[in-house]
C-alpha cells in the first residue's frame, strides 16, 4: 500500500510538472526565424541562441530554398510550417528573416495576418531587387548553385518583389549591412551596399525603424550586435541606434 500510494505521489507530481512545463511554453512568445536562399537554419545559429537566451520559443527550420519556388514558400510551406507547429497558441508571433527570408513572409502576410502577429525584423532584405542576382543568373553555375529562385531574387519584370504589396502595414524593423566583402557584388551593386544587396533595395515602404551595421550580406548573420538589436525592436518597437526611414 506504501509503495502504491508513493507511485501515485511521483505520478501526480510528474503529471503537474508537464503540465506546468507546456503551460510556460505557451506562455512565451514565439520568434520564427527564416534563412536566406541557398542557405539553412545553422547560418542562424547565432541569433538562434540569443532569442533563447532572451526567454523566446523559437522556431530556426532549414527550408528548401534551392529547388522550391519562392511562391510555393510563401503560400503554402511557411502557413503548413506554423499550423503545424500550433503558433496560433502563441501570445505573440514575430518573425526574424534573413535576406530572402523578407520576401517569404511579405508573401505569407500579404495573403494573411496572424491575428497574434507581433513584429518583424527583415536583415539585409532584397525589397527591390538584387543587381547581383542579375548579374549571377546569367551564369548556368551560379544558377545551379543557389537554385530556382535566382532570378526571381533580380530586379527585372519577372522580379517577385514586383508581386508584392508595395507598403506594409506591420510593424518592420530593417537592418541593413554597409560592408561589401564579394567583389562582384562590389562592382555591380550601387554603392553602398553589402556585396548582394544594396542600401537602397532594403528599403520598405511602411517600414518602422531602419539599422546600418558595418558587415556583409551573410556575415551579419553571426555578429553580437544584429542578435542584439534585433532583441531590442521586438521587445520596443526600435533600435537602439535609429538612422530615420
Amino acid at each position: 500500500m506504501v509503495r502504491r500510494n508513493s507511485g501515485m505521489r511521483w505520478t501526480l507530481v510528474c503529471l503537474v510538472l508537464m503540465i506546468t512545463i507546456s503551460h510556460a511554453a505557451a506562455s512565451r512568445e514565439t520568434v520564427v526565424i527564416l534563412h536566406g536562399v541557398a542557405l539553412n537554419r545553422f547560418f542562424c545559429f547565432r541569433l538562434d541562441q540569443a532569442f533563447k537566451r532572451a526567454g523566446y520559443d523559437v522556431i530556426n527550420v532549414s527550408m528548401p530554398t534551392r529547388r522550391v519556388a519562392i511562391e510555393e514558400l510563401g503560400d503554402v510551406w511557411l502557413p503548413d510550417l506554423l499550423r503545424t507547429r500550433g503558433i496560433a497558441r502563441a501570445p505573440r508571433l514575430h518573425f526574424v528573416t534573413h535576406s530572402m527570408g523578407g520576401l517569404i513572409v511579405r508573401r505569407a502576410l500579404d495573403r494573411e495576418i496572424p491575428s497574434n502577429l507581433g513584429r518583424v525584423v527583415m536583415i539585409v532584405p532584397p525589397n527591390r531587387g538584387s543587381e547581383l542576382a542579375d548579374r549571377l543568373s546569367r551564369s548556368r553555375f551560379w544558377r545551379w548553385i543557389i537554385g530556382v529562385n535566382l532570378q526571381r531574387l533580380g530586379t527585372g519584370p519577372d522580379a517577385f518583389c514586383r508581386e508584392l504589396q508595395p507598403s506594409v502595414k506591420y510593424p518592420v524593423g530593417i537592418i541593413a549591412g554597409t560592408r561589401a566583402i564579394h567583389p562582384l557584388g562590389a562592382l555591380c551593386l550601387p554603392k553602398p551596399n553589402d556585396g548582394a544587396v544594396s542600401l537602397l533595395s532594403t528599403h520598405l515602404d511602411g517600414e518602422s525603424a531602419r539599422l546600418e551595421l558595418p558587415y556583409s550580406h551573410t556575415g551579419i548573420l553571426f555578429r553580437t550586435a544584429t542578435a542584439q538589436q534585433t532583441i531590442f525592436f521586438l521587445r520596443s518597437g526600435h533600435f537602439e541606434e535609429v538612422s530615420a526611414p
